[in-house]
């Protein structure tokens, strides 16, 4: 009977591969950094890894610089999506690229038609193979089309997706990238990736093979951790649907909670943001993730 309460309690919890968001809509959602408000996207997950709805505003708290902010907008996301795939097409993609253009297709093919997509592919130079489109076989067709070849370019890659992705229409974005070895041919730093990585607000997600990675893994463990994303290192990409599947249902099933920071300086400093969660009585330790900070407006 208990478990039945907490269910009814906090509505459901979704498996990873779930695809359900409940929750009020309060808000037009969006990540919007200015001096009038901040709101950002967060996951709730069990111990189980399942994703939590159905908590409301009042479970959640939010620090700036270590300064509890006043929430001021919360609802859950069901808004479309814009989303980048960055497909590594090197030559050591060349035993993985069809499960890698299969998990694509799927991840595609789960889209509402209000969704809208871009494809990056990268070698040792990153090029971006078809602009924003509602049409997910046109992201279709071109997978297809592409042979593995050369070295690993991947820092320009994400630096590319993240440029394109600055004139997505819907608020929620997402980078998506593949890929199975260290980056050895970009012309852009991780320092100045980093960067440019803290400026945006798009959530990063990366897959990659867990074998091939190297010091790689470290690199990209932080760049999505800035971002409130997540990184993927299965043993072998026989597992890539999996994990693509979790990332839609991910971004299918967040909180936006949002706050009128109490430092209204525009001085383009950085935030340090932190989310924690109060969340009903008798719940398991519940895991929060969300963009770790923001640059403030400067004048």
């Amino acid at each position: 009977m208990r478990r039945l309460f907490l269910s009814c309690l906090l509505g459901i919890l979704v498996s990873p591969t779930g695809l359900f968001a409940g929750g009020s809509e309060d808000l037009v959602p969006r990540f919007r950094i200015n001096v009038d408000t901040v709101v950002l996207r967060v996951t709730v997950t069990d111990p189980l890894n399942r994703y939590v709805v159905g908590l409301e505003r009042e479970h959640f708290k939010v620090f700036e610089n270590k300064l509890e902010q006043t929430l001021t907008h919360f609802s859950s996301d069901k808004t479309p999506i814009s989303v980048g795939i960055i497909l590594d097409m090197s030559g050591s993609m060349g035993d993985n690229i069809l499960s890698a253009r299969n998990s694509v297709i799927r991840f595609l093919e789960q889209g509402d038609p209000a969704d809208e997509y871009f494809l990056v592919t990268f070698n040792e130079r990153s090029s971006l193979v078809r602009d924003f489109t509602n049409r997910s076989e046109n992201i279709q067709n071109e997978i297809t089309l592409k042979t593995p070849k050369g070295r690993t370019a991947l820092y320009d890659a994400i630096y590319l997706g993240l440029e394109k992705i600055r004139s997505a229409r819907s608020e929620k974005k997402a980078l998506i990238i593949i890929t199975d070895g260290e980056d050895n041919s970009s012309r852009y730093t991780f320092s100045e990736l980093k960067d440019f990585v803290k400026e945006s607000d798009a959530q990063i997600y990366v897959i990659g093979e867990r074998g091939d990675m190297g010091y790689g893994r470290n690199i990209i463990t932080e760049i999505v951790r800035l971002t409130g994303g997540r990184a993927f290192f299965p043993n072998n990409f026989k597992q890539l649907d999996y994990f693509c599947d979790l990332i839609h249902s991910e971004l299918r099933n967040q909180y936006l909670v949002g706050y009128t920071p109490t430092d209204r300086r525009n001085d383009g400093s950085w935030r340090k943001l932190k989310v924690s969660l109060e969340p009903p009585e008798g719940m398991p330790r519940l895991k929060v993730r969300a963009k770790e900070g923001y640059f403030a407006p400067r004048k």
